[in-house]
């Protein structure tokens, strides 16, 4: 059996000085390819040198809700750059967050709307982090993200939310990703997600470095622990 991995911040301060060691780990577990999220320029740099020596490795890349007000403006034509030059297989993760709100939500929205416009731009696919935002993001995904009557693609990852917001989600043919979060004893809510979606529209990420899954938790989280998180949702 072959893992994908499919969201794991490999250029992240707190892992890159591992890596090596982390991708050959997770290359003795199993898994075949791993999407790196890119959020600032440093991370991103290091995506496409990292992605030369490890062809597996595939970057994603925008800046995140959190960060949108410190340094979304600086950093969009950069990450357009190398969307339209081809170095990204999605745009993301891009998105809204109310629960911490780092950012203003106006400029959140405002964000997301010009990362979907560039995900349209390029054909690419977004990558969406959603929390305690959901009436908002799907405003705003169907009025700017719908494509001959459809929904362009997309995956909304590390998702936490209640069924009802899963199965809009997944109407609008999306992918649904869990992290070692559903592995939680005290998950029984996103572990009733888990088995109602369908598995043509499920993936599975560590969200490296956290959140790994139950029997590593208070661990750094890494690709090679993404089994772990499979395993468990098969059991369901």
């Amino acid at each position: 059996m072959k893992y994908i991995d499919s969201h794991a911040h490999l250029t992240s301060e707190s892992v890159f000085d591992q890596v090596s060691q982390i991708l050959e780990r997770a290359s003795q577990a199993g898994i075949a390819s791993i999407i790196n999220i890119c959020t600032d320029d440093v991370t991103l740099e290091r995506g496409i040198a990292l992605a030369k020596i490890y062809p597996w490795v595939f970057n994603v890349a925008s800046t995140t809700p959190h960060d949108v007000e410190k340094e979304g403006e600086k950093l969009f034509p950069l990450m357009e750059k190398h969307a339209r030059a081809g170095d990204l297989v999605a745009v993301g993760e891009t998105g809204l967050d109310y629960y911490y709100q780092h950012s203003d939500r106006d400029l959140q929205k405002h964000f997301l709307r010009r990362y979907l416009h560039l995900a349209l731009d390029t054909q690419l696919p977004v990558v969406i982090h959603c929390r305690e935002a959901f009436a908002d993001f799907f405003q705003i995904l169907d009025s700017e993200y719908v494509v001959n009557g459809r929904h362009a693609p997309g995956v909304l990852h590390c998702f936490t939310g209640t069924i009802s917001e899963a199965e809009e989600v997944l109407k609008r043919g999306w992918y649904l990703s869990l992290s070692g979060i559903v592995t939680f004893k005290k998950s029984e809510a996103l572990q009733e997600v888990a088995k109602m979606v369908p598995l043509d529209q499920l993936l599975i990420e560590t969200d490296t470095p956290y959140l790994a899954p139950q029997s590593k938790r208070g661990k750094m989280n890494e690709p090679a622990y993404v089994i772990e998180t499979a395993a468990f949702i098969a059991s369901l």
